[in-house]
């Protein structure tokens, strides 16, 4: 049922360019990949990387000489990498960073077909890559997502607790609010940022079109509110969904906020588990699940956490001092009960005392009858 669902729910949310706008090819000389029809560059890599859902995706890689941060791209639902490969070019240069942008299943030139979970193996496969092949640190690595790719986006991040950054362009609350305005969220929906996004621990800057036809802005802003750690957003008046890029405060704002995260302290707290590997993956919510109630509006504080721990020292005190009341009583009844017995010891001796006064004063009577 839930399969079902996210199927009909994927048909909806992706909508891969057909055909795709690049092709692989494998450069007889070298043996390396080649996109078709970009010209080789000598900082960019071509990939294809396998993820842990039997798919292989296609992905870009490229580097910027001396750049100590790596950008994570998820483009939108509408695009592939091919479309994307002359702004990731731009951004690389413009921001000084390394950037990776990816295709998810069954975009461009990468197998299998485009699901949300899919989407979410893929980025795992983009983030895998960037550790064991490039050596590149999780605290070293902002996640941006686009549209759709906040999904991914957002998974991903939070389950990386040492991760330098996000950023979210024209995000979506979930796949169905796009649609409808619920205030739910329901088991068949997918993508809810609108849960996961209070979970991220590092800043977060969020980008929106305040014309946006798509996405409404309102994504944008809620979750932006819901963020732990708030950069300042950027609302781009009139921007729509596909055009934000166009705009020179986009790439000001943008380079002004890695410059930012670049200077703060490296991840974050030492309380925080010092770890770079990918925590394991959520239960599927292609799975049932009852419908729960929204972090549309912010949840009322949680009771402690202590109470079970108090209700359990108050039933122990309870039961001690049941027990102890149980002694009480069992002992007073033992007090009553020797006191009894020395009482009736007590009139026993007098009696005895008496009968012996008795049979005295008998004796002297009969000495004197005699006498």
């Amino acid at each position: 049922m839930g399969g079902v669902t996210s199927s009909m729910a994927a048909k909806f949310a992706f909508f891969p360019p057909n055909p795709p706008s690049y092709k692989l090819i494998t450069d007889d000389a070298t043996g390396l990949f080649l996109m078709d029809p970009f010209p080789h560059r000598e900082n960019v890599d071509v990939l294809r990387l396998p993820t842990r859902r039997g798919n292989e995706i296609a992905a870009v890689y490229v580097r910027y000489p001396m750049a100590t941060t790596t950008v994570l791209y998820s483009h939108g639902n509408a695009a592939d990498i091919g479309q994307m490969y002359d702004l990731f070019i731009e951004l690389s240069i413009h921001l000084r960073v390394n950037l990776m942008g990816y295709d998810y299943s069954g975009y461009g030139q990468s197998s299998g077909k485009p699901s949300e979970h899919n989407t979410y193996a893929d980025i795992e496969a983009a983030y895998k890559c960037l550790e064991e092949n490039y050596g590149t640190k999780q605290e070293d690595i902002i996640l941006y997502g686009q549209s759709v790719g906040s999904g991914p986006t957002l998974d991903l991040a939070i389950r990386l607790p040492q991760l330098r950054a996000v950023v979210l362009h024209s995000p979506i609350l979930s796949g169905l609010r796009v649609m409808y305005p619920v205030k739910r969220t329901y088991w068949f929906d997918i993508y809810k940022n609108i849960d996961k996004i209070p979970l991220v621990r590092c800043p977060v800057l969020v980008i929106h079109g305040t014309a946006d036809e798509v996405v409404d802005c309102s994504h944008g802003r809620q979750l932006w509110e819901l963020c732990q750690e708030k950069y300042e957003p950027l609302w781009l008046k009139g921007g729509n969904h596909c055009d934000l890029e166009l705009f020179p405060e986009y790439l000001r704002h943008l380079k002004k906020f890695i410059t930012s995260v670049e200077k703060s302290p490296s991840r974050r707290s030492s309380s925080r588990r010092s770890t770079d590997r990918i925590e394991r993956p959520r239960r599927s919510t292609d799975c049932f699940e009852a419908p729960r109630k929204s972090t549309d509006r912010r949840e009322r504080p949680r009771k402690s956490t202590d109470r079970p721990e108090k209700l359990r020292l108050h039933e122990y005190k309870f039961n001690n001092m049941d027990k102890l009341e149980k002694f009480r009583t069992s002992f007073d009844q033992m007090e009553k009960s020797r006191r009894s017995v020395d009482y009736h010891e007590k009139s026993r001796k007098s009696i005895d005392q008496q009968l012996e006064r008795a049979r005295k004063s008998v004796d002297w009577l009969d000495r004197i009858r005699v006498g």
